[in-house]
């Protein structure tokens, strides 16, 4: 018995080993994507550093997010973000003049927004575009407590659409730009590669056929909503605002199915534990060694290298990449100087775990669908 149990251990490292393996190992454009990706992130905080653009660790993180696998799906993501988060930020100023003093009206406006959000990401084509808006709008409404005055909010918001936008236009203008042969590792290609003419692709409908008899699309709005409003009732309840990740985590993870959205929350904790984890040992060891940003710049370089090379994998990992540089990017970009506060670290990482558990929860009991792998 004993015997056979070794064996069944042995099989399943084993085949874990591999299977990790497989997704590390390289393919043909991964080194490219993961080159450009590196490089725009050093310029972006080269930029914001130089020019005291706040909040660098969301410009920083936009490239990653943005950047997907080609450049045609990259710049259509990217316009559509860009266009999301202009129309959120002015929504969000015309609210904040009828709730900013007003919590009452202010926390069901946070929880009506995110409700259309997401129904609308079921039902629309363009959901990703109404997912974004309702997203933006709830996460500002939702950091008003943070906020000495009304006047120190509107700089802040519109600070923070020149965070949010400028390197989603930089990330998409240099994605139409191929990756230099010395920074690609290869030889430039002797003749470009002609692709076939595209197949016409049948339309689609503006709304989904189910859209108002489906019962499924309103379940699920309903229950992320419940679990993103949670989370900002508990931790504002106990005057904790450093875990605000929580409401963040709740809204980046809900994906259509349990399955689908337990396996990206268990990608989002694994990232932010290796992200937090460089993050945590850079301070410790590298920061306080560091006198310019120009070593600034070569470590979180060498720490994108690293994340993109995991988001540029495949779908079951690629949501880690992402992680890990979101979190490192929180341990390190803070402020335009690295942030030696660990208070910081440990916050957020005890945000990301309340969020996925309470969304666990809410997948669990709150009307479940059928689990589905994606």
């Amino acid at each position: 018995m004993e015997a056979a149990a070794d064996a069944s251990l042995s099989t399943g490292l084993a085949a874990r080993i591999d299977w990790l393996r497989r997704e590390f190992a390289p393919f043909p454009g991964r080194w490219e994507e993961t080159v450009r990706i590196t490089v725009i992130t050093v310029m972006v905080v080269i930029i914001s550093m130089t020019l005291q653009v706040p909040e660098i660790l969301l410009s920083a993180y936009m490239v990653i997010f943005v950047s997907k696998e080609n450049k045609v799906v990259t710049t259509k993501i990217g316009v559509l973000l860009i266009v999301a988060v202009t129309i959120a930020i002015a929504i969000s100023l015309v609210d904040f003049l009828f709730t900013f003093d007003y919590p009452q009206l202010r926390v069901p406006a946070m929880a009506v927004i995110l409700f259309c959000g997401f129904y609308t990401s079921r039902v629309l084509p363009i959901g990703p575009l109404g997912w974004g808006i309702g997203f933006v709008i709830a996460a500002t409404q939702s950091i008003a407590e943070l906020m000495p005055n009304s006047e120190y909010l509107v700089h802040f918001l519109l600070w923070l659409w020149v965070a949010l936008c400028y390197p989603i236009a930089l990330t998409v203008v240099v994605h139409h730009f191929p990756v230099p042969a010395f920074l690609a590792g290869r030889r430039p290609d002797p003749l470009p590669v002609v692709a076939p003419p595209p197949k016409p692709k049948p339309k689609k409908s503006m709304v989904a056929p189910d859209a108002f008899t489906n019962p499924a699309h309103v379940h699920f709005a309903l229950k992320v909503t419940i679990a993103a409003m949670a989370c900002y009732i508990f931790y504002t309840g106990l005057d904790w605002a450093g875990i605000h990740t929580a409401f963040i985590t709740v809204c980046i993870i809900s994906l259509e199915s349990a399955g689908a959205t337990l396996h990206k929350g268990a990608l989002r904790l694994a990232g932010c534990a290796v992200g937090g984890l460089i993050g945590f040992c850079s301070i410790m060891y590298l920061v306080p060694y560091m006198e310019s940003i120009t070593s600034l710049v070569f470590l979180v370089g060498a720490v994108t290298l690293l994340a993109a090379w995991v988001a540029t994998g495949g779908p079951r990992i690629a949501y880690a990449g992402l992680q890990i540089a979101l979190a490192f990017y929180m341990c390190i970009l803070q402020n335009f100087y690295p942030d030696t506060d660990f208070t910081r670290i440990r916050d957020r990482l005890v945000g990301v775990v309340l969020g996925i558990v309470v969304t666990t929860l809410a997948y669990r009991y709150v009307w479940p669908e059928e689990t589905i792998e994606k």
